[in-house]
């Protein structure tokens, strides 16, 4: 497409279709018709031919960006210093797609139209304060531990089918003593063609990786405990709100808590809205199964946690059976009253979660 001349009264919005190597972008105009469309680089120096392909049509108003958090998440620090608008459209528009097909272009298109009138976007998290330190340190310990995890269940197996004189001697160890044991053998590594010798080899090696997961999960952990009490310490003070758990919810609540306009929206975000799913003279709410369900889960493990330990909420499990609901639709309700509590907790707190410089 033929750009055209720039207004200076002319405003203009932005679509990008983001990928890993390309970005593609598009324009619309003030009556929401497409104006041109490019790729682009993703590079800082991209970013910026981008925003200047975009300002030759107009005033820049806003632009709306597909995988704001993965490839989009440089485009979107680079629009938001440069001061431009930022939407992260949600969804792809499944009926035009039916009609139309897809390719880059037109997912770009399609961003621009929906940044455009606001539909399917969302205010973007920002990621660039401590709370993005936080969860790219919680991502690292997650991949660590199912690491951890592999290499123990590769120790058990390995085990049960090693030889008689080797399984004899550490099928009865405990977990520790046993990987322990298994990381101070010294077998011999020049005979490794013997079977007992290279289930030797093998188990030292598995042991030695357990031993250094388990020392970089325990480095992440004080690194996370660290952000989290800098972050919101009233937090921690919760009953049954551990390290993890109100881990992942600065995370879900992101850099920008603000975007979220109410504590209904965080319970969304969450996933412990309820849904109706009355019918005739049936009346009840089912679960939901959408938001960040690793939230839902941290809520889930806080509610379980006061169910054994506080009074309140064991009174109010029973006050909700009796009611007729499952104990299961009765700990959903108690989710979504946590949910409630924790948001005005961190809404309502003294500091800035940007503001505040990590001392160790």
């Amino acid at each position: 497409m033929n750009q055209t001349n720039r207004k200076d009264d002319q405003y203009v919005v932005g679509g990008v279709d983001t990928h890993k190597d390309i970005h593609v972008a598009a324009v619309v105009n003030e009556l929401n018709q497409v104006v041109s469309s490019e790729s682009f680089p993703t590079t800082r120096h991209g970013y910026k031919k981008m925003l200047t392909w975009m300002s030759s049509f107009g005033k820049v108003s806003r632009v709306g960006i597909e995988c704001s958090g993965t490839y989009g998440l440089g485009l979107l620090r680079y629009m938001q210093s440069s001061g431009i608008d930022v939407l992260e459209v949600t969804a792809p528009d499944k009926s035009d797609r039916r009609k139309r097909g897809k390719d880059d272009t037109l997912d770009a298109e399609n961003a621009a139209h929906a940044a455009f009138s606001r539909h399917r976007t969302v205010t973007p998290k920002t990621r660039d304060g401590m709370v993005e330190s936080l969860r790219i340190l919680k991502s690292c310990r997650r991949s660590a531990v199912a690491a951890r995890t592999v290499a123990l269940q590769m120790i058990r197996t390995s085990i049960v089918s090693a030889p008689e004189e080797l399984r004899d001697t550490l099928r009865h160890m405990t977990r520790m003593n046993l990987v322990r044991t298994l990381a101070s053998t010294r077998p011999d590594l020049t005979n490794y063609k013997d079977i007992t010798t290279a289930y030797r080899i093998t188990l030292k090696s598995l042991a030695r990786r357990y031993v250094e997961l388990h020392d970089e999960i325990a480095d992440l952990d004080k690194m996370i405990a660290t952000i989290v009490e800098s972050l919101a310490p009233e937090l921690i003070e919760q009953n049954a709100v551990g390290y993890e758990s109100a881990a992942q919810l600065l995370i879900t609540l992101g850099d920008n808590p603000e975007r979220l306009r109410s504590e209904s929206s965080f319970a969304a975000l969450c996933g412990v809205s309820p849904i109706p799913a009355s019918s005739g003279k049936t009346s009840r709410h089912r679960l939901n199964r959408g938001g960040d369900r690793a939230a839902n889960s941290a809520l889930h493990i806080i509610a379980v946690g006061r169910l054994r330990t506080e009074e309140r909420s064991q009174e109010y499990i029973k006050k909700r059976t009796a009611d007729g609901l499952s104990k299961m639709e009765a700990i959903r309700c108690l989710k979504r009253y946590i949910a409630r509590e924790i948001y005005y907790l961190l809404k309502n707190r003294n500091t800035i979660i940007n503001s505040i410089q990590i001392t160790t």
